[in-house]
């Protein structure tokens, strides 16, 4: 893995104005993520976790503070998000979605053609490519989703607690293909969950956040080589005590928020 920065944080801040009112989403973070890194974010739901992607995704400002995206190759798009829902254009058939971000920046359709069959079959939706989301399963839009963020080849995916919807079954097999999808290219990914167990198995590094407002407050970095499966985690006494200090972090964050707006 390249030691070159991708993502640089700096004394982000984050408030929301209401009337008279301000609340502080995020308070000054400064973060750098490797180039390739696989960063999980965890913690209290209302800590600003979502915010924070936003805000890479420059659907947000900061308040105070920057960021910076160190960009390789001119004419890539810089980043991808994923949504836990939504993420599906429901008038476009599975093969129309994939393409869709390609055909967007206007890709020679020879090009479109080559990645949106790959991911479909990557992901595999090849069988499914003529139907629409409102045919398919969650999971199976979830994978929709994911082939579409990979097929636009950005630098950078920010995925949003993308398997949170979904079943156990459908979860474990939606990880597989995303972290076989992130062996072969390598993306940077910050990923949200509120799962230990998804952090501890999709994580090169987990970052720990505080109750509102936002602070990265721990960060925990995951030696287990890969792959790593769910058995691996529960039965390795290392990664058993990681995940025993991010549910001991959660429980105290938890507490201190309700003892605060409580």
């Amino acid at each position: 893995m390249s030691k070159e920065s991708k993502i640089e944080i700096r004394n982000l801040t984050k408030a929301f104005y209401k009337k008279q009112a301000s609340v502080t989403a995020l308070d000054d973070i400064s973060l750098t993520i490797e180039d390739g890194e696989f960063v999980c974010i965890v913690g209290p739901s209302g800590c600003g976790k979502t915010t924070l992607l936003r805000i890479l995704a420059g659907l947000e400002q900061p308040s105070v503070g920057d960021f910076e995206i160190h960009s390789e190759m001119e004419g890539r798009p810089l980043q991808s998000m994923v949504f836990q829902e939504r993420g599906v254009i429901p008038w476009l058939t599975v093969k129309e979605n994939v393409a869709f971000g390609l055909k967007m920046r206007r890709m020679p359709k020879a090009h479109i053609k080559e990645r949106t069959d790959y991911y479909l079959k990557k992901t595999g939706l090849d069988r499914f490519s003529h139907l629409y989301p409102k045919e398919l399963s969650g999971g199976m839009k979830q994978r929709v989703s994911i082939a579409r963020a990979f097929a636009n080849d950005p630098e950078i995916l920010l995925m949003d607690e993308p398997f949170a919807a979904l079943d156990e079954q459908n979860k474990f097999i939606l990880q597989e293909e995303l972290l076989s999808i992130w062996a072969e290219t390598k993306k940077t990914v910050v990923f949200i969950t509120h799962s230990i167990d998804e952090a501890l198995l999709l994580g090169d590094r987990i970052l720990l956040m505080s109750a509102q407002p936002g602070k990265i407050i721990e960060q925990i970095h995951i030696d287990t080589p890969r792959p790593r499966t769910i058995e691996d985690i529960r039965k390795d006494p290392i990664m058993a005590g990681k995940f025993v200090d991010i549910w001991t972090h959660l429980q105290h964050e938890v507490q201190l928020s309700r003892k605060e707006y409580g």
